[in-house]
């Protein structure tokens, strides 16, 4: 598995006279972990789709190592993952992840056995259990395999782990960070929880109100696993959250 370089130039977008996107520019480098936060409506979704090429930007660029997102999904290097798992019920997990790799065939690598991926993410003995069957967590796992299944070299992953509870959104987090240590794919994460986004990523971009820009970045050099409970690591929380909060005061 491989990583794309994203990058977003002069970016704006309109859904007829709302304003939802203004001025983004972004550069999210090879294999780096990206969070985006920000408050409900200012954009952060609308931007994920531009990248992943679902919707056409009303001014501005997206390259994914050069090329426009089409390119991307052309040659499957795009995965995406939401808050609902949206597996096919009458399918069972082993099936659901055979179904990504026949649906997003790679040209000119080896496929993943999703065997190996389902033990990976902890679902080697519900292999054979329907969806409906599993947990929220276990179904978000079974998207995680799917996911991976696909070989994409960049991960859109747009609040995940939101509908979960406390424990197991940290136990999952976890899970995929080592995961993702292991393949390095370009990720872009979107979450409105500051202490998920700063253990998790190498950098944190912060959104204003609508219309959405960058407000600010706040990098993340602390070494992992992170210590939550450390004093770096709670400098960091309030730096995010002093500036999500500048955010929505000037916006009042």
């Amino acid at each position: 598995m491989s990583a794309l370089d994203i990058r977003v130039s002069g970016l704006s977008h309109r859904y007829g006279r709302t304003h939802a996107l203004q001025a983004i520019d972004l550069h999210i480098q090879l294999g780096e972990f990206v969070s985006l936060v920000g408050v409900s409506g200012c954009g952060k979704s609308t931007l994920m789709r531009l990248i992943a090429g679902l919707q056409t930007a009303t001014q501005g660029d997206v390259w994914l190592d050069g090329q426009p997102p089409a390119a991307a999904r052309a040659t499957k290097q795009i995965g995406w993952m939401a808050q609902q798992a949206a597996l096919l019920p009458w399918r069972t997990v082993r099936e659901n992840v055979q179904l990504a790799q026949k649906i997003n065939p790679q040209t000119g690598q080896d496929t993943p056995d999703p065997d190996s991926l389902l033990n990976m993410v902890g679902l080697a003995e519900f292999a054979d259990a329907y969806p409906l069957t599993l947990s929220g967590g276990m179904q978000q796992r079974a998207a995680l395999a799917r996911t991976l299944a696909t070989g994409a070299a960049v991960w859109l992953m747009d609040e995940p782990f939101a509908a979960l509870d406390e424990l197991t959104r940290e136990l999952l987090a976890g899970e995929l960070l080592q995961i993702w240590r292991q393949f390095r794919p370009t990720v872009l994460w979107i979450t409105h929880n500051l202490h998920e986004a700063i253990r998790l990523s190498d950098r944190v971009v912060v959104l204003t109100p609508r219309p959405g820009t960058i407000a600010g970045e706040i990098a993340v050099p602390l070494p992992r696993p992170r210590d939550d409970t450390s004093a770096a690591f709670q400098s960091l929380l309030r730096q995010a959250r002093t500036l999500l909060r500048q955010e929505v005061v000037h916006d009042q």
